[in-house]
């Protein structure tokens, strides 16, 4: 390409003279490639071409393998991070994981490719490539403890995303032993924090106090203990949200106000911990503070503060835009459509049904872009379009739409609230009785109690 031409010889020059220096020439090439490369992401704005194009040019000197296998896994990066072109990012991954694992003592490389291209296959819905990936990278990875947190963290995920959460807490319970084994009491904290989602109300309450316990008693790095008792709070709101519990949360959510203030003036520069496996983090502070915005909505929806809703949507809608100019994290797209699933409903509620069908637009287009994403909140685009049908009088639309929700959905409280609403429809038009009755006859009574 036109770029190469220019920079290769430019590096030739830098070769010769880092010869003629008696330089390391190999590394001097690679520096210079890579200085270009890093240069034109970190521009403002980025110049991702550019940098992709830098990247690419250090194959042209067939570098050795420890090169070319960090190069495919940083052109991968760049191009799942900032482009749309999914394809060669996988291909670029691929490559790198397949090098990597030749290269003896290479870990980083390695397990950062497995980890990245198991995140681009689960976004491509290749599921069943993701998980062979992710287990192999377990199993070669139990020397590095922070990696090996990580990628089983990433595989309780993935079979927590498909309902699978009898594999998901026999990988969290192997997590918090191995973390308990190599002495991180922060980790096993983590691992244990995740058990709470896969428990019933009633065997949560122990395991509320040994982690409530851990959290308060933990001594390390400020950031890392604040993080830890965000990811504590934050589970523990969502699982009294999900029990209909809203005073009960009350609380919580005004200690987990007070924990991302408290998180936000702490400065990242912190002295690293000595235990690689205390190294992870759950999430970024940034998506921290734009998560707890959203169980904020969520309760306030819940305990009918439509207007309290309405000003934390706006607010963390703002940030998320901020935050994917420079980062495309898939979980911003995730969090961004369900802050939108719920403030639309809260048009609905307060008859601003044209901002509604925008919104219900905005979601369209974002799941547009992620076919998980797609699946993971189709039954609940339908269940929106629904009711803003019935909210402008379009009954046969309204009936059309709950009914392709129910073919979506396995998830029991959606269910019945679908059908809760589609037998709504058919009362209100009249003489139609018999598909009243045979709308409720397969709901559970647990479960119409929750929606009711």
């Amino acid at each position: 390409c036109r770029f190469c031409s220019i920079v290769i010889p430019v590096c030739q020059k830098i070769l010769q003279f880092a010869s003629a220096q008696d330089y390391k020439a190999p590394e001097s090439w690679y520096l210079a490639l890579l200085g270009f490369a890093e240069h034109f992401r970190t521009s403002s704005p980025p110049k991702i071409r550019l940098c992709v194009h830098c990247l690419q040019a250090v194959f042209q000197f067939k570098p050795p393998q420890r090169v070319e296998a960090r190069t495919h896994l940083q052109l991968g990066s760049v191009l799942y991070h900032h482009t749309k072109n999914s394809e060669l990012a996988r291909s670029h991954l691929e490559k790198a994981w397949f090098i990597s694992q030749q290269i003896p003592q290479f870990e980083d490389v390695k397990f950062e490719a497995a980890s990245l291209l198991s995140e681009l296959y689960c976004q491509q819905n290749l599921v069943d490539s993701a998980k062979p990936l992710l287990r192999k990278a377990i199993q070669i990875s139990q020397q590095t403890p922070y990696w090996h947190c990580r990628l089983l963290f990433q595989l309780a995920q993935l079979h927590t995303l498909e309902k699978d959460l009898v594999s998901a807490c026999d990988l969290l319970g192997v997590g918090a032993e191995y973390a308990r084994v190599v002495g991180s009491e922060y980790t096993r904290c983590c691992y244990l924090d995740l058990l709470l989602m896969e428990r019933k109300l009633g065997e949560v309450h122990p395991l509320l106090t040994l982690c409530g316990t851990i959290v308060e008693n933990w001594q390390g790095n400020p950031i890392q203990k604040e993080s830890l008792r965000v990811f504590f709070l934050v589970l523990q709101v969502t699982h009294y949200l999900d029990a209909g519990q809203v005073k009960s949360v009350k609380p919580c959510l005004k200690q987990l106000q007070q924990c991302i203030q408290t998180i936000s003036t702490l400065h990242d520069d912190e002295i690293l911990p000595s235990n690689p496996a205390d190294l992870f983090h759950w999430l970024p502070k940034e998506h921290m503070c734009v998560l707890v915005y959203l169980v904020t909505v969520m309760h306030s929806m819940q305990a009918g503060y439509l207007e309290k809703a309405q000003k934390y949507t706006d607010k963390a809608l703002m940030q998320l835009e901020k935050l994917k100019m420079l980062d495309s994290s898939p979980i911003l797209s995730t969090f961004q459509v369900i802050l939108l699933e719920h403030i639309i409903m809260c048009r609905l509620v307060t008859g601003h049904k044209a901002t509604a069908l925008q919104e219900i637009s905005q979601v369209c287009q974002l799941c547009q872009q992620s076919p998980r994403l797609f699946t993971n909140h189709a039954a609940q685009l339908h269940t929106l379009l629904g009711l803003y049908c019935i909210s402008v009088n379009c009954m046969d639309n309204a009936e059309a739409q709950f009914t392709a929700a129910l073919r979506l959905t396995t998830h029991q409280e959606l269910w019945a609230f679908i059908v809760t609403n589609l037998a709504s429809v058919y009362i209100r038009e009249g003489n139609r009785h018999q598909e009243v009755r045979a709308s409720f006859s397969g709901v559970e009574v647990r479960a119409l109690c929750i929606t009711l």
